[in-house]
């Protein structure tokens, strides 16, 4: 009977070991130690986060945050020369290439929503951006009720309609949904007229103006329709990697150095236009700082 047990209780052992050994083999850290590359998702227009320069090379506050955890992953594996492979994404395909391995990290604009928590993971919040829309100078849209009848853009993948629905109940409101395949499109909409409001995070929002060939002829307007925390994604049920990613973001928020960051991006002149987004720094966002979290909307 001990023996029985006992031999029992190895085998138990031993496939626990076994599974664990499987669950380890398939995280984002063996993955990439087997491969010797990382795969960072990069955006095209969400400035000042990710974006193209004049040299199309990917820039931005959160691609600087996204190598800070790239040299602690090659820190944690020992690869002082592992690849970094940048992969564009835009809102439509950012989730889809996280869960089916293309991507391990998405370094952009991506709101820590619960919904998109179903199905992928985020670090702590880097940025808490509030949500409203910009028009053309000079019109008469400053609030929901003045979208009846109005084309409104919405970037594909993200959820400004949803939020337009949701902040319209009760009122009587028409509005006719565009879409666009991502927010540098979705913003010459407006330019060209057709369609008569983006509703976007502000800060992109403001982003784009700056570097619109006249700035002087938009205006963000209307109620801030949902405060969201943006937070780099990557892939669900990994504990390892997230880790790592938290670990990162936590010691450039306790170091100051996120301080400097945001300085960088948000209170300087940026590239490629050398224009000065000054934005200074939310009670919210300093609050997130002070306290990181995870914590989706």
């Amino acid at each position: 009977m001990f023996r029985k047990a006992t031999l029992m209780m190895a085998a138990i052992g031993c496939a626990f070991s076994a599974t664990a050994f499987a669950e380890d083999a398939t995280s984002t850290l063996q993955k990439i130690k087997a491969s010797g590359v990382i795969n960072v998702g990069h955006r095209e227009s969400s400035i000042p986060f990710s974006y193209l320069d004049d040299k199309q090379k990917p820039i931005g506050y959160s691609m600087d945050l996204c190598y800070k955890i790239v040299d602690a992953v090659k820190k944690e594996l020992n690869m002082p020369g592992l690849k970094v492979n940048l992969v564009p994404v835009t809102s439509a395909t950012r989730i889809p290439l996280m869960t089916n391995g293309t991507v391990d990290l998405e370094c952009g604009s991506t709101s820590n929503l619960l919904e998109r928590q179903k199905q992928v993971a985020f670090g702590v919040a880097t940025y808490v951006a509030p949500v409203r829309m910009v028009v053309k100078a000079g019109t008469k849209i400053d609030s929901l009720d003045d979208l009846n009848g109005k084309a409104v853009v919405t970037t594909t993948g993200t959820t400004s309609d949803q939020l337009i629905r949701k902040n319209e109940k009760g009122m009587s409101i028409d509005v006719k949904n565009v879409y666009a395949k991502d927010h540098a499109e979705s913003f010459l909409m407006v330019e060209t007229g057709r369609a008569d409001a983006f509703v976007m995070d502000e800060i992109l929002l403001a982003g784009l103006i700056a570097n619109s060939k006249n700035p002087k002829a938009f205006a963000i307007v209307g109620p801030t329709l949902r405060a969201e925390p943006y937070g780099i994604m990557l892939r669900k049920d990994d504990p390892t990697f997230k880790k790592v990613v938290d670990d990162t973001l936590k010691g450039v928020m306790k170091s100051g150095e996120i301080n400097k960051l945001y300085q960088k991006w948000f209170l300087s002149p940026i590239p490629p236009k050398n224009i000065n987004l000054n934005l200074p720094m939310s009670p919210e966002l300093k609050n997130a700082i002070a306290n990181p979290s995870d914590k989706g909307v």
